[in-house]
């Protein structure tokens, strides 16, 4: 990871990060803010970045994973990793620990790049905020939640079979109770876009206050 950057001492921009379980509209919340006037940051697209064709993180994954992982062009096969790291705990922690760091880098990047354009306020979504080291950066930790009958209507909105709902519901288990500690304010995103939109404004002008 490269040296930090001056936003990381004291930066004027305010981070928020956005954390919580599949299904619960992480993305909804952070299309709000975005829309507020926020510098939106997809911890997820940056995974992306950290792992597309010719990145450096590329190396470390062949040498702990194999070239079972990737593609006849030595790019990363995205779908065989996912199921091999979605049955090994073991392997998902060596992964994130490759991977974590450079994500990192790249939101420092993304903050530095909004303190000069004079932002406000930058939002991360990132479901693991927390375990991937970016909560501690954050000025801001929103858990996003709602019950799980909403979780599992929109994830079958998404298209998702009953069994697939049930099979990834399962693999994160309790995962709100477990990053509440790490959360500043959680917001309920059930009922109408019109009062998820008043929460998130309520919350935001909170923030910025």
């Amino acid at each position: 990871m490269s040296e930090p950057t001056d936003v990381q001492q004291g930066s004027a921009v305010t981070l928020i990060g956005l954390t919580g379980p599949i299904g619960c509209g992480k993305s909804t919340v952070g299309r709000i803010l975005a829309g507020l006037g926020g510098v939106f940051v997809d911890a997820d697209a940056l995974t992306r970045e950290v792992t597309g064709p010719g990145a450096p993180a590329l190396g470390a994954i062949r040498s702990r994973f194999g070239p079972d992982v990737f593609d006849a062009e030595g790019d990363l096969d995205r779908a065989a990793m996912g199921a091999l790291v979605f049955e090994d705990e073991a392997a998902l922690r060596d992964l994130e620990a490759i991977v974590h760091p450079g994500v990192r880098e790249l939101v420092e990047e993304r903050l530095a790049q909004a303190e000069r354009d004079g932002e406000s306020f930058v939002v991360v979504e990132a479901i693991k905020l927390v375990e991937g080291g970016l909560a501690d950066r954050c000025d801001e930790v929103w858990l996003i939640e709602c019950p799980p009958e909403v979780q599992r209507e929109r994830l079958a909105l998404r298209g998702s079979s009953t069994e697939d709902i049930e099979r990834r519901l399962s693999a994160q288990g309790d995962l709100a109770a477990r990053l509440a500690p790490h959360a500043h304010r959680r917001i309920d995103t059930r009922g109408t876009k019109g009062e998820v939109r008043e929460r998130v404004e309520d919350a935001l002008a909170d923030v910025l206050a």
